[in-house]
Order: structure tokens, then C-alpha cells, then sequence
């Protein structure tokens, strides 16, 4: 008897629990057709994965751990829709062996704002998007102009903050550990540290982002910084950002300055169209001319259910220097996007 009564409270005890935890499964499923043409001149018909957002799968939950304090975890796998290859980022070559190569992270979070440890978006990331117009994707115009696209955006080892929101305002900061000292030389462990402040309430959005990434203690750094704004008028929403890179090549620092100008108009309940132009300037160096980018991109959107979009649209881009061939490329694509 006493061994059933106990056997009753472990249930109950268990069945409290599990009432104050959640686990979610969730997921992208976007494919699309279309012809792109790279810098060669070569058009090709390709089935690709991600027209508008990077596929994948997870696994994200909560438990209420009282007082307001809740842990929360999150496992993120990346994946090409059109070969099943594994993905982290659009690179399947780069993310052999990771079993959740977008995210893996653990924390904690309430009143005070949200911790997470492990691979996770950095705070540059959670807001260098935040005004791309063309539905922030690959038929945006800074997709193929912008060298800031090249930032590494969920590090490993990483420590990560985010303020609650504040009225419209909150702010993030993180910090990747290298882990990769090198006592034989003297160097020291690299890092990635980024921060984010940010503005959201009403019709305004305006945020701003850094980060710098070093490969060792000892080594240049590579730096993006990038400020967003836009403003909903209800008829449309306007899209501005500007963006700069510096990226060490060699024994020479790149430095760019990037900036877009974009509009989004829902025209219907289901239909979305949307456009902007983007260009981005590498500064002169070793006497030689920079780099000058430039493109358009154009697309539609037409939702079908809450959960499910048919889009299409063109880009296409130029890149010129002094002395060498203009360098065009484009995409035109239709695709389908499935969130679950």
C-alpha cells in the first residue's frame, strides 16, 4: 500500500512538472526554381533551397522554473531541401560532423532580459537584418552587393545577453571565446564580441550593431558595424540601412561602406510587393581602386495559409573596378515557403 502511495506521488509530482514544461518542434521549408547566372556569364536552371529564408529544423522549450524564472534551451539544424544535405549556414562542406550546426544553446530567462551559453546568434546578428527590404533574402539587393554578409553569425563558445524590452527599447551584447591560446607563441585566444541597441514601437524600427572578430589574441580583426531604420506608413513601409566592413586580405585592411534603400508594400491581405536598390564601396588601397557594387532586387509575395507563402522575384548585380571587366550577376526565382 505505502509503496503505491508513493508510487502515486512521484506521478503526481512528475505530471506538476511536465505541466510547467514545453518542448516544440519547428521548422523552414523553402525551394525554389529559377536561373542564376554567376560571374562567369554562365546561366543555369537550378532547383535551390532558401529563396527567402535558410531551411531548417529544431527542437525549443521552456520550463517554468517559478518566480518568473524560466530555463529555455534551443537545437537548430540547417538543411538543403534540394539534395538533403546537412547545413548550417547555406555551406553544407562547412558543418560536417555538428549535429545542430545553426543552434545549440542552453540559459536561462525572466524580468531581468535572457542568458544563453553555446552556439547562438550574436548580437550583431539579431539586428543586421532588421531593415532589408525584399523580405531580408536572397533576391535583396545587398545579398550579392554587401561584403557585411561575410560576419560570422552564431560562434561557437559563446556568452549572450539581451536586455527585456524597455518601452520600445532593448539592447544585447555577446561574446564568443576563441578557446584557441597559443602558449608557444605567446598568443593570445581569439574572440568575437558584438553588441546591439535597438528601438521598436509603433510604426518606427531603428537599430544599430557591431562586432569585431579575431582569430587570435595576437591577429587584425575583422569589423561590421551596421545602423537599420524603416517606417511602417501603413500603405508602405519605407527601409533604409548603411552599413561598413573592414576585412583584412593579406597584408592589406578592406574597408567598405554599404547602404540600401527598400519599400514594402502589402497590397492586398495575402499579396506583398517589395523592392530596393543597395550598393557597397571598397575604399582604394596599395594603389589600386576599390570595388564598386551595386544591384536591385525585386519580389512577391502571396500567402496562401498562415503558415505557408508562394514569392518570386529578380536580382541582379554589378561589380566595377578600374582596369578590370564589369562583373554582372542575377537570379530570377519562384519558390514556395513552408513554416511548421
Amino acid at each position: 500500500m505505502k509503496k503505491s502511495l508513493i508510487a502515486l506521488a512521484v506521478l503526481a509530482a512528475s505530471g506538476a512538472s511536465f505541466a510547467q514544461s514545453n518542448v516544440t518542434i519547428y521548422g523552414i521549408v523553402d525551394a525554389y526554381v529559377g536561373v542564376a547566372k554567376d560571374a562567369t556569364g554562365t546561366s543555369n536552371t537550378v532547383v535551390n533551397s532558401g529563396g527567402v529564408d535558410g531551411n531548417r529544423w529544431g527542437l525549443k522549450g521552456s520550463e517554468d522554473l517559478g518566480g518568473g524564472l524560466k530555463a529555455d534551451f534551443v537545437l537548430e539544424q540547417g538543411f538543403s531541401v534540394d539534395s538533403g544535405a546537412v547545413a548550417g549556414n547555406g555551406n553544407p562542406a562547412g558543418n560536417a560532423g555538428q549535429a545542430f550546426a545553426r543552434y545549440s544553446a542552453v540559459g536561462f530567462s525572466g524580468g531581468f532580459g535572457e542568458v544563453k551559453l553555446g552556439k547562438y546568434s550574436s548580437a550583431y546578428d539579431m539586428v543586421e537584418n532588421g531593415a532589408n527590404a525584399v523580405f531580408n533574402s536572397g533576391l535583396s539587393a545587398e545579398y550579392a552587393t554587401w561584403k557585411s554578409g561575410g560576419y560570422i553569425w552564431n560562434p561557437n563558445n559563446q556568452i549572450y545577453y539581451a536586455t527585456p524590452d524597455m518601452g520600445g527599447f532593448s539592447g544585447a551584447v555577446s561574446y564568443a571565446l576563441g578557446e584557441n591560446k597559443n602558449a608557444a607563441t605567446g598568443e593570445g585566444a581569439g574572440n568575437i564580441t558584438a553588441f546591439n541597441l535597438k528601438y521598436a514601437q509603433g510604426p518606427i524600427y531603428a537599430s544599430l550593431g557591431y562586432q569585431t572578430e579575431k582569430a587570435t589574441g595576437n591577429a587584425s580583426e575583422n569589423k561590421f558595424g551596421q545602423i537599420n531604420a524603416s517606417y511602417d506608413f501603413a500603405v508602405a513601409k519605407l527601409q533604409l540601412a548603411y552599413g561598413t566592413a573592414e576585412v583584412p586580405t593579406g597584408a592589406v585592411t578592406v574597408k567598405s561602406n554599404e547602404w540600401q534603400i527598400g519599400v514594402t508594400a502589402p497590397v492586398s491581405t495575402a499579396l506583398s510587393l517589395s523592392a530596393n536598390y543597395a550598393t557597397s564601396k571598397d575604399d582604394d588601397y596599395a594603389g589600386s581602386t576599390g570595388v564598386k557594387r551595386s544591384g536591385i532586387g525585386l519580389g512577391a509575395a502571396y500567402s496562401l495559409s498562415k503558415r505557408t507563402f508562394v514569392y518570386g522575384g529578380y536580382r541582379a548585380e554589378t561589380a566595377k573596378r578600374d582596369g578590370f571587366d564589369n562583373v554582372d550577376t542575377s537570379l530570377f526565382a519562384v519558390g514556395v515557403h513552408h513554416v511548421f
